[in-house]
């Protein structure tokens, strides 16, 4: 079993930064992929990015390449997400997720979930 839990989040206006962190106790996180999703009110969970086992290769989605960063540290069994030029549409609860697969945009894919971090970006 592995506990996720998110921190970092809050309101913050356009134009900002945020860093997620993703802390996980129970095993290393060296043994999975991790992954962000986020959930907007009223829509469904959506992949954010992900990051192999060893951080040797990340993946974004569209709406946030070249804004969010995902990194690891397994010595510290944490995983982050940097956000920099946060949008009023990057709004939502953020989700770490651990994934003993490969790389899958879909959520059933993971295997654990934090319990999320709300991000607030005003106009």
């Amino acid at each position: 079993q592995v506990q996720l839990v998110e921190s970092g989040g809050g309101l913050v206006q356009a134009g900002d930064s945020l860093r997620l962190a993703c802390a996980a106790s129970g095993r290393s996180i060296s043994d999975y992929g991790m992954g962000w999703f986020r959930q907007a009110p009223g829509k469904d969970r959506e992949f954010v990015a992900y990051i192999t086992r060893d951080g040797g290769s990340q993946t974004y989605a569209e709406p946030v390449k070249g804004r969010f960063t995902i990194s690891r540290d397994n010595a510290k069994n944490t995983d982050y997400l940097q956000m920099n030029s946060l949008k009023p549409e990057d709004t939502a609860v953020y989700y770490c997720a651990a994934t003993s697969g490969g790389h899958s945009p879909a959520p059933v894919a993971y295997n654990y979930w934090g319990q999320g971090t709300q991000v607030t970006v005003s106009s």
